[in-house]
């Protein structure tokens, strides 16, 4: 079996934003869809697992893009497995045109956790260590992007605190991780993304949400074209730390 998938995509009109091109929260969802589909036919998927009480928990995404895909173009997801250790998987991915041409490249973290004591597993023992199978070799391993970076909040500024509702709980029960995406980037004026729209985004996740929960946002100003964002639950522990880098 081939180690690297290609999913392709189609962008919708109700898909994009007032510029004309994909928000970046249904890109993020197209890019956990494939890595949910790569995963699957090699035997990970979380159909699978759930009926070993086991699930997979992203614990890092970084995205960055030269181009961001517009309104009715046909582009695909390529993903693959970059490597494998104890309880953390790395993940990345090429976002392409149809004709082949890079829009953009993202890195991803991944857990595997027990479904009942919310515990990671280790991954190199787990079904007799399979995963390590469909480890991509280094020389076709190309993502031209940098790692995750690390977060060092000082005094950041409350800029909003908003509740949570139904439209924002998945499958597992707690708030969905492409929503704290969508959340985040609603902080951004519009003139923002007038002006050339996003170039990189990291996100963190640090702790689970649920329903009912209030999220609040601190902002930490980095420069006029970077900004870092803290989300806290119920003004205690947080949930998930993010920077937002425009071109």
């Amino acid at each position: 079996m081939e180690r690297i998938d290609a999913y392709p995509f189609y962008v919708e009109p109700f898909h994009v934003d007032f510029t004309g091109r994909i928000f970046l929260g249904v890109l993020g969802n197209h890019l956990l869809n494939a890595a949910g589909n790569h995963s699957q036919k090699r035997g990970w998927g979380i159909g699978a697992l759930n009926e070993t009480k086991h699930t997979w928990v992203l614990s890092r995404l970084s995205i960055e893009m030269m181009e961001m895909p517009r309104q009715y173009e046909h582009c695909e997801v390529r993903t693959w497995v970059e490597s494998v250790m104890k309880l953390f998987t790395n993940r990345n991915f090429a976002i392409l045109s149809a004709e082949g041409k890079p829009l953009g490249y993202a890195r991803s973290v991944w857990a595997m956790i027990d479904m009942e004591t919310r515990k990671p597993c280790d991954l190199l023992t787990l079904y007799d260590g399979d995963i390590l199978r469909y480890i991509v070799p280094e020389e076709e391993n190309v993502c031209p992007i940098e790692g995750h970076g690390r977060f060092r909040f000082r005094e950041p500024k409350l800029i909003r605190t908003i509740d949570t509702y139904y439209s924002d709980v998945d499958i597992n029960g707690h708030i969905n991780s492409i929503k704290y995406i969508e959340h985040i980037l609603d902080l951004f004026p519009r003139h923002r993304f007038e002006q050339g729209g996003i170039r990189r985004f990291e996100i963190a996740y640090k702790s689970e949400s649920y329903l009912g929960d209030r999220l609040s946002f601190y902002e930490q100003v980095i420069s006029d074209k970077e900004t870092d964002i803290e989300v806290r639950k119920n003004e205690g522990d947080v949930v998930c730390q993010a920077k937002v880098c425009f071109k």
